[in-house]
């Protein structure tokens, strides 16, 4: 492997260090006895699976985001990428942190949307980074679904 393209991988690790910084970011808000205290959606998977699942969609999220800047920094994608992480973080600070289920359920929607603003802008410029993003944007969808009932079962 040449020394410039060693090199380059090392400009991944911002776009790692970034999604950790909102995995940090999000366990500042623990469950605790408040979300102990919820009606639980009937579709609810046990709380240990989130960690299962968003671990290596958090993996993905930074290797899409990396594959923009490299091939697209200047895009919509790129100001895309940026955008939906930024409404990821503040879903755990809206929902756990204010304890607020129909703000976090506006939010998600809108997260949801950047999800897909990002994938589709990031289609032709770097397909790769686009299909990393789906599984995120499907998981994203039942984690909607599940704010929803939360809203629907706790008002």
């Amino acid at each position: 492997m040449s020394e410039q393209r060693s090199l380059r991988y090392w400009t991944l690790v911002p776009f790692v260090a970034l999604c950790a910084g909102v995995i940090a970011f999000g366990q500042q808000f623990p469950l605790g006895e408040w979300f102990a205290s919820l009606r639980q959606p009937p579709l609810a998977p046990p709380n240990w699976i989130f960690g299962v699942v968003w671990t290596p969609l958090y993996c993905m999220i930074a290797v899409a985001g990396w594959l923009l800047w490299e091939r697209a920094a200047n895009s919509w994608a790129m100001r895309w990428w940026f955008v939906q992480l930024g409404l990821n973080a503040a879903w755990s600070w809206i929902f756990f942190g204010l304890h607020r289920i129909d703000a976090a359920l506006v939010e998600i929607v809108v997260l949801w949307l950047a999800i897909g603003a990002t994938i589709a802008s990031a289609w032709r410029p770097v397909r790769a980074a686009a299909g990393l993003l789906i599984p995120y944007w499907g998981w994203v969808a039942f984690a909607m679904v599940l704010n929803g009932w939360y809203w629907v079962l706790n008002r």
